[in-house]
């Protein structure tokens, strides 16, 4: 990798691809109560459409992975481009909420996963040295472009009505196929091998060995013809799924992720609903954008020291946990000057957790399986994210007030923290009983060996450890 050059433009373009793509979704709830008022429907049947774009674009993020890996990068980041600002002008034109479960949901969520993980594919292409600040760079678009497009587009709806800024959104949108032309493929030496890895197994039988060589040069998608091939691959890809580790991780992903959503769906409307302005509540929005930054940088920072880096599990947890509390709180904060230090906070400890999920996946599953747990842990997000703020629509209009709502989210991510915390010390103490297992047993060993024996099994050990263990072996045998 170059770990410069164009890559800086890569970098630039992947900024461009998160601030269109993930800073465009979250803006979406500003349209929430237009979207109610104009169409006359309840709250739960309105969330749906924000619930659909985010569950489109990571359901069909392995689609924009197939596309710029077989075809071209540059082809599936504008044909992304392409579809989301399609949906977005098609939405403008909308006569009913089921055509914006289509045109706003479907359409543009399927955009968007053709653009946003081979964006982040190639930043990965072009960096190794400087990798991690290259993706700092890029994936900081979501929460800088969220700070600048909520009061933005506050002021279009106002300026020429929701049909309006959805149009104006499209276009600016389109800027996707900008960002696609800069990505210029690069072709690097690990994919240039004629011969992959799993042909030098034994189980490959050599007629099909030879096929495969000669055919591999033709097409990526031949090296894995082979029925027997592609699930020797297959199941050394994702042998992580069985581990008890990554399962309850997994499970306190999905609470984690039923927690956090329907806040960005629902903080605009509850402050409008507490006698907080339209302008106030879009600024909580851009609160939020610019913390989710800080969180990302600095806890990422702090948790790479020395004194913190042993402990970044419960640092996980603590980022978790604390978010739940947000929740909890939230149907107290009935103003402005109460809802600004909620943001803070809320912002901060949610960029501070979705910082630290690639590392906890790490821990979990090992380096070698980081990218394939990586999407499966994310993939995870698409149920909960269609789920949840239709369910907190329906509490609310159940209810009549938010409290329900904000109340099933905190002890939904207190629940995920606590669940990976037991987990956790359940893991220690395990450990602990095995280690007292395994001296109980070495104890009885050193009892029943004499010292010609230890000296015949220490002889293939080195000098030091042999006089150790020759020591210890005499004391026991006195004794």
């Amino acid at each position: 990798p170059p770990d410069g050059g164009w890559g800086w433009m890569i970098v630039a373009g992947c900024f461009l691809v998160t601030i269109c793509t993930r800073a465009v979704t979250r803006c979406i709830s500003i349209f929430f109560v237009e979207f109610q008022a104009y169409f006359g429907q309840d709250y739960a049947r309105t969330a749906w459409i924000h619930s659909i774009v985010d569950c489109a674009t990571m359901l069909c993020a392995p689609l924009g992975s197939l596309i710029s890996n077989h075809v071209s990068c540059q082809v599936g980041i504008m044909l992304g481009g392409l579809l989301a600002s399609s949906g977005l002008i098609l939405s403008s034109f909308a006569t009913s909420l089921e055509h914006l479960y289509l045109s706003l949901g479907v359409l543009t969520g399927l955009g968007f996963a053709l653009c946003y993980s081979p964006a982040i594919a190639m930043v990965g292409k072009y960096f190794n040295k400087r990798k991690a600040l290259a993706y700092g760079i890029a994936m900081s678009g979501s929460g800088i472009g969220t700070f600048i497009l909520a009061p933005v587009v506050q002021l279009l709806i106002e300026q020429f009505s929701w049909r309006g800024a959805l149009l104006i959104l499209g276009g600016f949108v389109l800027n996707l196929c900008v960002c696609g032309a800069l990505m210029r493929p690069i072709s690097l030496k690990e994919d240039r091998k004629s011969v992959p890895e799993f042909l030098e197994q034994d189980h490959v039988p050599e007629t099909e060995k030879q096929d495969l060589k000669q055919m591999s040069v033709c097409s990526p998608l031949i090296k894995v013809w082979s029925h027997e091939c592609l699930c020797y691959c297959s199941w050394k890809e994702y042998d992580f799924l069985l581990m008890p580790g990554f399962m309850v991780l997994a499970v306190s992903v999905l609470f984690m992720a039923y927690g956090c959503s329907p806040l960005f769906v629902y903080l605009v409307p509850y402050a409008l609903s507490v006698g907080v302005s339209h302008h106030q509540a879009a600024f909580l929005m851009s609160i939020l954008g610019v913390i989710d930054i800080i969180g990302n940088i600095t806890f990422g920072w702090l948790t790479d020291r020395r004194c913190l880096k042993k402990h970044r599990y419960f640092c996980y947890l603590f980022a978790v946990g604390m978010d739940g509390l947000c929740c909890l709180f939230l149907p107290v904060l009935q103003n402005f000057p109460l809802l600004v230090p909620f943001s803070f906070t809320f912002g901060y400890f949610d960029g501070a957790y979705v910082t630290l999920i690639p590392v906890m996946t790490a821990d979990v599953v090992g380096t070698s399986s980081l990218s394939s747990a990586l999407g499966v842990v994310y993939f995870l997000h698409a149920i909960p994210y269609l789920v949840s703020p239709p369910v907190a629509g329906w509490l609310v209009d159940t209810t009549g007030s938010y409290t329900a709502s904000f109340l099933l989210c905190g002890f939904s991510m207190i629940f995920s923290s606590t669940l990976l915390c037991f987990a956790r010390l359940a893991k220690k103490i395990k450990r602990t009983h095995l280690r007292s297992l395994t001296s109980d047993t070495g104890m009885k060993q050193h009892i029943w060996t004499n010292g010609a024996m230890a000296y015949s099994v220490t002889a293939e050990l080195d000098q030091k450890d042999a006089e150790f263990l020759a020591v210890d072996t005499n004391s026991c045998s006195n004794r």
